[in-house]
């Protein structure tokens, strides 16, 4: 047996939630300072739910002795990929001009501003549009791979947590 088998089931679940996280978070870094592709506002939203992620999944893993409270880390680590998968629908939403966008990362200009105001909001503005992908694969942009992957994760998380809770009756 080797020693991570000794671990019980959320614990393991949690090590899971962490690798799985780490890995679309690494991904995303990757592509931030390696391609050089920068982060648009709502990208930089889907990070904080994996961040989350990582962190319930770490104690998780160091809650061993209390497989019940790993259980609930386990469960939070879920709800924290459910909700990146969300933003990243939502995402992928304003990329294909399904709905708009929110105003600081749309590229909208509000009306009715003077001269001045203008001028300050355009030099404060941020130069990463949130409706238009940098990057996609199969026609799939990365918020769509981030959605799919979380919600793939939080799937493999959940009929992991399932199967411990049926083994406990």
């Amino acid at each position: 047996m080797t020693p991570i088998e000794r671990f019980p089931l959320p614990s393991r679940l949690g090590l899971l939630a962490v690798l799985g996280s780490g890995a679309l978070l690494g991904g995303a870094y990757y592509f931030q300072y390696v391609v050089n592709l920068p982060p648009c506002e709502m990208c930089y939203w889907q990070r904080w739910p994996h961040m989350a992620a990582i962190a319930v999944g770490l104690l998780a893993a160091a809650s061993f002795a209390w497989p019940r409270l790993a259980l609930v880390f386990v469960l939070t680590a879920i709800t924290a990929l459910l909700a990146t998968a969300a933003i990243g629908a939502y995402h992928v939403g304003v990329e294909y001009h399904w709905w708009p966008g929110p105003q600081a990362c749309a590229g909208n200009i509000p009306r009715g501003l003077t001269p001045e105001q203008l001028k300050k909001y355009l030099f404060g503005a941020p130069m990463v549009r949130c409706d238009q992908a940098l990057w996609s694969l199969w026609g799939i942009s990365m918020a769509g791979w981030n959605a799919i992957l979380s919600t793939a994760l939080a799937f493999i998380l959940a009929s992991g947590v399932g199967s411990w809770v049926r083994s406990r009756r």
